[in-house]
């Protein structure tokens, strides 16, 4: 693994808590400049202070991932502030646990707006810059539910996430000559705010039950691996799945 990220400039998308805000905590120490996006200011603005007072370079800005505008925009002010665009970690997500019964047309289009329509428009958003430095590294977050049936609910969250999983092939084989590099990870279940409904239940047993490591994973072990794709140490991989998931899909 590449030891720095110096002179990198890395913008991560739900950043302000859980595998986004251990992402920007991961990079910063590595010492890229990053700028934290996210729809929650108060915690996303905590998180580039408390960034700021450990030494490093970092931003906090307002980003709906699926607002397309605000995308030009924030995209725009980062690079006319910076001059670079080399990392885009898109993290933001959202999910539902209908199955296809169950689920809205409301419920459905919300997940996929964030999940899937967001991290196509960061693509879209970053890849000029990146194109004319000839360089970049865009990891996509996906899921473990982005490559099996998981437990039958969740359907909007696994069609996102299966539909990011190809995406991310799509555009590495789109710009793999451009040297940019598209990766995704696929985290299994992980201890954030996300699963907070989870513990104490059934549920909760169901899943520890099913990982072969018996345990939930942590966020700075998922941003460990982001770091990894983000930096050099990585530079013959593109179109790359990786999974951080106690096991799960090994199985």
């Amino acid at each position: 693994m590449s030891s720095t990220l110096a002179g990198k400039v890395a913008m991560v998308t739900g950043g302000a808590r859980g595998i986004g805000a251990a992402t920007c905590r991961e990079l910063a120490a590595l010492g890229a400049e990053v700028v934290v996006t996210d729809v929650l200011d108060d915690e996303g603005t905590a998180l580039a202070d408390e960034l700021r007072q450990s030494g490093h370079t970092a931003f906090y800005r307002h980003l709906d991932v699926a607002d397309e505008d605000a995308w030009s925009e924030g995209v725009a002010e980062v690079i006319a502030r910076s001059g670079r665009m080399d990392i885009l970690v898109n993290n933001a997500g959202i999910g539902t646990f209908e199955d296809v019964e169950a689920e809205t047309v409301e419920g459905y289009q919300k997940v996929i707006g964030i999940n899937q329509v967001g991290v196509w428009l960061g693509m879209r958003a970053v890849i000029p810059q990146m194109r004319a430095q000839a360089s970049g590294s865009i990891i996509n977050l996906s899921s473990i539910f982005g490559a099996v049936g998981g437990f039958g609910g969740s359907v909007a969250y696994h069609a996102s996430k299966g539909a990011v999983r190809l995406m991310t092939k799509n555009a590495a084989i789109r710009y793999a000559k451009e040297g940019i590099r598209v990766n995704s990870v696929h985290p299994g279940f992980i201890d954030t705010p996300m699963v907070e409904a989870a513990k104490g239940t059934e549920m909760e047993g169901a899943i520890l039950a099913d990982t072969p490591m018996g345990r939930w994973g942590s966020s700075e072990e998922i941003a460990t691996v982001i770091a990894f794709l983000a930096g050099d140490g990585a530079s013959y991989m593109t179109g790359s799945e990786v999974y951080a998931d106690g096991g799960w899909t090994a199985q």
